[in-house]
């Protein structure tokens, strides 16, 4: 025995309003007030009412459903900013499509061009590609980036700058004179500002500093990396990430070096903190806040080039740092 799904019309006769009223809680909820939409939603879910997201793509031209580009989905950055992206989408009654570069940029702009026309518009996390080639895909695709400042186009950038700068203050009152920045992937935005803010801080400063490189972003370079960063003389490390951080911090205690003892540590991105011990300092950074902001300049009618919202990361001070032994 076959039974019926319920239609836009049962849900309207249950609430006792009329067919249109319940579509646009579906396809434009700003235009209803707010306790119209969630008594719609909370009828059609006890109805089992199902909107119809190809029909409604016809009418409307809406599909219902954003894309997200990411290039690493097992970097545990990632994973923090799928989640906070599937949880915004579903508070706009929105769809979730995932995809996953490798950090290619061929199949990043595979991905895009698959994406675009499927989806009511597109998130680019740590794209890969050269500007002038985004300048271009922006001019024909809903799309915003993030962590990409690419003048022109629509942006969203999750920032470590001044919670970087706190933490290498907390670094110097508590005793470092020596400073190892740890860096990352060079075509990182990312990497971009966090070398410049350590640079920025060691001339304000005075400090003596030494610059690696984890290009490939991996616990297995950086770990192989702790030797180096001991022979630089280096008493705090900044890393340009948690796993590049936890990597160091592993090669250290292989080393018998006590952290923070003798080396105190800074990651960045809060992705792994209670995976390490000693717990690790870092900067938590945003990503529900910055979702949100990628989310709501794809809902616009027209999404406006050159908009660039930046918000900014908390300095997390855990057991890899040290206590201040001197006023800052």
């Amino acid at each position: 025995m076959t039974v019926a799904r319920a239609s836009v019309v049962d849900v309207a006769r249950a609430l006792g309003v009329s067919p249109s009223t319940v579509s646009r809680a579906f396809n434009h909820p700003e235009l209803l007030r707010a306790e119209t939409v969630v008594a719609v939603h909370a009828a059609a879910e006890r109805l089992g009412y199902v909107p119809n997201r190809h029909a409604q793509a016809l009418i409307t031209g809406r599909t219902g459903a954003i894309g997200l580009i990411v290039p690493d989905i097992t970097n545990p950055f990632f994973p923090k900013l799928v989640r906070a992206a599937q949880r915004s989408a579903e508070q706009r009654g929105l769809s979730m499509f995932v995809a996953e570069t490798g950090y290619d940029p061929e199949k990043e702009r595979r991905q895009i061009a698959t994406m675009a026309p499927q989806t009511e518009g597109v998130i680019v996390a740590s794209s890969r590609l050269p500007g002038d080639e985004l300048q271009l895909i922006a001019q024909r695709t809903r799309v915003v980036f993030i962590n990409n400042d690419t003048p022109g186009l629509a942006r969203v950038l999750l920032s470590s700058s001044t919670a970087l700068r706190q933490g290498i203050d907390h670094l110097v009152a508590s005793g470092a004179r020596r400073l190892c920045y740890v860096g990352g992937p060079v075509r990182s935005w990312s990497e971009g500002e966090r070398r410049r803010t350590v640079g920025d801080a060691v001339a304000r400063l005075g400090l003596d500093a030494t610059y690696l490189r984890d290009e490939s972003g991996t616990y297995a370079e950086a770990r192989a990396l702790a030797k180096e960063v001991l022979d630089s003389g280096a008493d705090a490390v900044i890393a340009f990430d948690d796993v590049v951080a936890h990597g160091v911090l592993d090669g250290l205690l292989v080393e018998n070096v006590r952290v923070p003892g003798e080396v105190a540590l800074i990651g960045c991105d809060d992705a792994l903190p209670i995976q390490t011990h000693p717990r690790m300092s870092t900067i938590r950074l945003p990503f529900t806040e910055a979702v949100r902001a990628a989310m709501g300049l794809i809902a616009v009618d027209e999404i406006q080039p050159d908009t660039r919202v930046e918000v900014e990361g908390v300095l997390e001070l855990r057991e890899t740092t040290r206590e201040t032994t001197r006023e800052m």
